[in-house]
């Protein structure tokens, strides 16, 4: 069952559950649980072991200067938890990691991982692929927090999902959802969208939006 598991993350992908068994025969690996509200990791603590959600889900966040919790991203299985941020100088948890439900978590040594690169191809390319993608969402996240007002952030975001030339898109999230991804409250979070409706912005139904005004939203970016 656990290499089943595992043979579906991103990590092992293209591994099967046999060759993977055998990869990890003499690792050093163990399966934690937790459950609902439980801390699995704190920001600045030291990243030793590769990490990957066997069941169940976990939720990055962060701390504002005003001490406000950001919710960065969900972690669902069978998808790794700070995979990045293993190696390098400061090897460091840069996010509070808090179990949603009931968690099992896949824990490998630092140690075993290297000699799993040494042993197998795919796993190296997987990780590396993987440390890359992550990287780039971190830094387009970043990027995204420092737009000033509520109307920057939703301008950044509409657009990125309506490229390179769609003028209706769907939000993936309820506005609850989005409000905790921004980091504001729902009704912060309603009366912007409402204003850039009236405005003539956008158009809106529901989760649907229409784009009305490119280079107004593209205006946005730069308040």
């Amino acid at each position: 069952m656990l290499y089943q598991q595992l043979s579906q993350s991103p990590v092992f992908r293209g591994i099967n559950p046999e060759e993977l068994e055998i990869l990890l025969n003499n690792a050093q690996y163990q399966i934690k649980k937790y459950t609902k509200g439980d801390m699995v990791a704190f920001r600045e603590d030291r990243c030793e072991n590769l990490m990957i959600v066997l069941q169940g889900s976990v939720k990055g966040e962060m701390l504002d200067p005003s001490g406000k919790s950001i919710k960065i991203e969900d972690i669902m299985a069978p998808y790794p938890i700070a995979s990045a941020f293993l190696f390098g100088q400061r090897n460091q948890f840069p996010v509070n990691v808090t179990a949603n439900d009931n968690v099992e978590i896949f824990s490998l040594a630092k140690a075993s991982v290297v000699d799993l690169f040494q042993d197998n191809k795919t796993f190296l390319i997987n990780y590396l692929n993987l440390i890359s993608n992550r990287s780039q969402f971190l830094a387009n996240k970043l990027m995204f927090l420092n737009f000033k007002t509520i109307k920057g952030k939703l301008a950044n975001y509409i657009l990125k999902l309506a490229a390179p030339d769609k003028t209706e898109i769907t939000l993936p999230k309820s506005q609850s959802e989005m409000a905790q991804f921004f980091g504001v409250t729902r009704p912060s979070f309603a009366r912007s969208l409402k204003e850039m409706e009236q405005e003539g912005l956008i158009e809106t139904n529901r989760r649907d939006i229409k784009i009305l005004n490119k280079q107004k939203l593209i205006r946005l970016l730069q308040q």
